[in-house]
């Protein structure tokens, strides 16, 4: 019974930083110009990880734009700063968004 419950809760949890990760995004108003699967104002996160995902250091360097925002990497529609988010949330949104959001 005991490793029943284990296994459950295991599972549990190997699911939930997906739904965490979305949540986080919509908490941080990412949502408004970024989707998942389609340009909104800002690339698809999918697009996202096709383009930095195999580079060194990939979501390191995605943190550090979230948290600094920029301009002209994908047009010329800055993205603001998220100065607020915290340096772990900017590394859990980057790794979400190079493992295509999902």
């Amino acid at each position: 019974m005991k490793l029943i419950f284990a296994a459950a809760a295991v599972s549990a949890l190997m699911s939930a930083p997906a739904f965490a990760n979305m949540d986080m995004a919509k908490k941080n108003a990412c949502m408004a110009c970024h989707a998942v699967d389609k340009k909104v104002v800002g690339p698809s996160y999918q697009d996202v990880a096709k383009k930095y995902g195999s580079q060194k250091d990939a979501a390191a360097t995605l943190a550090k734009s979230i948290k600094a925002g920029g301009s002209g990497k994908w047009g010329p529609i800055p993205m603001p700063a998220q100065a607020a988010l915290s340096e772990a949330d900017a590394l859990t949104l980057a790794k979400w968004i190079l493992a295509g959001a999902k």
